[in-house]
């Protein structure tokens, strides 16, 4: 899959809507009871481009960056402004926000995720995306220094330990991260007297698994 490690212009990004959005099978049984399953692990988020453009000079970027990716052929780095780091909104980012797993003595690389928790039921989403520059990374609530003890792939999101932590020492990290996403369209149709008048383009996004 063509990917290209650009973000999206995020003053444009700012402005748009979206959210996560699942996939559940519904099947109603004869007493009135429903079974319920979902053939995704994993949630997929789609935004709408189009309601961030406030000016006709914002609309040029969003043209020209559609235009370099060749509409939906390859994919882009997305900032969801509603999540888009490890902590809490109004908190900073810290070493020891999310747990990637405990050492086994043999293990030297950890995937970042976030976990999402809620009335006892977690979810764990990988992180695939981080921001460069952005990683922290801790051992037993130690934070470690990039470069010497641990590196990154901004790609994948994987970290490397340079040793593998020992058994049961616990591997956190805090740390940023955009979406991979795509176009879900190829074409976007606007007017300037259209968008002059207060008229948006449709630009849906979507994320892709990666």
């Amino acid at each position: 899959m063509g990917f290209h490690e650009f973000r999206f212009p995020t003053a444009v990004s700012f402005g748009s809507l979206g959210g996560p959005e699942r996939r559940t099978e519904i099947i109603s049984l004869a007493n009135g009871y429903e079974e319920r399953n979902t053939p995704w692990a994993h949630s997929r988020r789609r935004y709408d481009a189009g309601l961030g453009v406030r000016t006709l000079d914002e609309l040029e970027e969003l043209l020209a960056f559609f235009e370099a990716r060749r509409g939906q052929l390859y994919a882009f780095r997305w900032k969801d402004w509603t999540d888009y780091k490890s902590s809490l909104p109004s908190a900073a980012i810290d070493c020891r926000d999310q747990s990637l797993g405990f050492g086994d003595g043999a293990t030297a690389g950890f995937q970042l995720v976030k976990v999402y928790t809620s009335g006892g039921e977690s979810y764990v989403r990988p992180i695939r995306k981080p921001v460069a520059g952005s990683v922290r990374v801790a051992l037993d609530g130690v934070e470690r220094t990039e470069g010497t003890d641990w590196t990154v792939d901004e790609s994948t999101g994987i970290v490397t330990c340079s040793t593998a932590p020992q058994s049961g020492a616990i591997v956190t990290a805090g740390f940023e991260f955009d979406v991979p996403v795509r176009f879900d369209t190829d074409g976007i149709r606007v007017s300037a007297v259209g968008f002059e008048a207060g008229e948006v383009p449709d630009v849906p996004v979507v994320e892709v698994r990666m």
